[in-house]
């Protein structure tokens, strides 16, 4: 009977919330895919898209700071270049409403690399834009 017990609820721990099991839908390609670099290098034409130049200017400035990019708050095209802005946290406090973030602007060339970055201004994340 314990052997029993054990098959049964071996099956009922591979369920889904929808009641359908793991092993009868089949996983998305894309999914499981992991994202690559060469996603934030130019297109085959020469040009960078905006999401590139963001998801260039995330990744690098994350590792160039050392700390988390929260957010990418706009892409502007300059020239050849675009020019991104990011929100970073740069410390993290309890309540988080106190935490320091910093806001960074990123020159992304075109082969997708950082080649200017500066920090643009300090705030706590509980402040509204009029506050500064």
């Amino acid at each position: 009977m314990a052997e029993k017990s054990k098959r049964s609820g071996s099956r009922s721990s591979t369920k889904r919330a929808g009641g359908s099991s793991a092993a009868s839908k089949p996983r998305s390609s894309a999914a499981s895919k992991p994202r690559s670099s060469a996603a934030s290098k130019p297109r085959s034409n020469g040009r960078m898209s905006a999401l590139d130049a963001a998801r260039a200017a995330r990744q690098q400035l994350g590792a160039l700071l050392g700390r988390p990019v929260e957010a990418v708050l706009g892409a502007e095209r300059d020239g050849g270049d675009w020019v991104v802005k990011a929100q970073v946290l740069e410390l993290a406090r309890v309540p988080n409403t106190t935490d320091v973030l910093g806001e960074y602007e990123a020159v992304i060339d075109r082969s997708g690399d950082v080649v200017r970055y500066a920090r643009v201004q300090r705030y706590h994340r509980g402040q509204v834009d009029g506050e500064r």
